[in-house]
């Protein structure tokens, strides 16, 4: 079976989806639009801006979904999903891509998303942390006992766990994390605390726009972040949806349910390739590819 997995924020790179844009007139109309809807030139800064412009997670998280999105749309009959993933952002990529959203709804609610989760990062001082070398439970015991807001974040692939909160209960569970054994406990260059608590006001402000939103039925499940498990009932899609601004990304456990339940092929969609390497880590047995577009006639 076919799984189709689409990337989060931290995939970005200077130039992305230029080819798709240079070698497909229907690509470029979909990049056209997306400027006029987002009423600024993103493509400009997708093609020739700094890193330091892609990095701002209200231009990063609209550029990753359109490379992803697009890219998908190029692989035209090729593109047959038997059921699909996201990691974060990525999810309203993969629902775009199966159907449940439209371009135009996704695309607006990335943008409010991004917008949204900026403002809650200025609120107050937040970071993350990437923690390599423990087992999910010793990290979970440590968060647990540190005074202030820190929780597990991202459950990345067995031994690599992101965590996220206040940066002063950061720091002291990153020393608690490698006294404990950690190879490795490293505060991460990112403005906020994504899938925390911290991230509240964000997801009371999303949760309007969501259900606000027309969600179709999908041509196939998606493995949703927050319960790691098939859904294909927009009610529930959406409700996952909302709490997964709030919520850990249980990745390495979607993809153990993908493969339990008969993916075979992990195709990766959208830039970069760190979702493959997380999923040859998760299962070294399973095939992983990059989505290549189709060259049109």
């Amino acid at each position: 079976m076919n799984a189709y997995i689409f990337p989060g924020q931290g995939a970005q790179f200077t130039g992305m989806g230029l080819d798709l844009y240079e070698q497909s007139p229907e690509a470029q109309h979909l990049f056209e639009d997306a400027n006029a809807i987002l009423d600024f030139h993103l493509t400009d800064i997708m093609f020739e801006g700094s890193p330091e412009a892609l990095k701002e997670t209200k231009v990063t998280q609209p550029a990753i979904f359109l490379h992803s999105v697009i890219l998908a749309k190029m692989l035209g009959e090729h593109f047959k999903p038997d059921m699909v993933a996201g990691h974060s952002l990525g999810e309203f990529s993969a629902l775009v891509a199966n159907g449940t959203l439209t371009f135009e709804d996704g695309l607006k609610l990335v943008s409010q998303r991004a917008l949204a989760m900026q403002k809650a990062c200025e609120l107050q001082p937040s970071t993350m942390a990437a923690v390599l070398g423990l087992e999910d439970r010793i990290v979970e015991d440590i968060c647990s006992s540190i005074s202030g807001i820190v929780v597990p974040a991202n459950y990345n692939c067995p031994g690599q766990l992101v965590i996220s909160g206040e940066v002063n209960a950061i720091n002291t569970a990153c020393e608690a994390l490698k006294d404990a054994g950690a190879r490795r406990a490293l505060v991460l260059p990112v403005g906020g605390a994504f899938h925390s608590p911290l991230m509240e006001p964000a997801r009371e402000e999303l949760a309007a726009a969501i259900e606000n939103t027309s969600f179709s039925k999908p041509n196939c499940p998606i493995y949703q972040n927050v319960t790691a498990s098939a859904i294909s009932d927009e009610g529930e899609i959406k409700s996952n949806l909302i709490s997964q601004l709030t919520a850990p990304v249980k990745w390495t456990q979607s993809v153990e349910k993908m493969i339990a339940d008969g993916a075979t092929l992990f195709t990766e969609v959208g830039p970069g390739k760190v979702l493959q390497g997380l999923v040859k880590k998760i299962n070294r047995d399973v095939q992983t590819a990059a989505a290549v577009m189709q060259q049109e006639a």
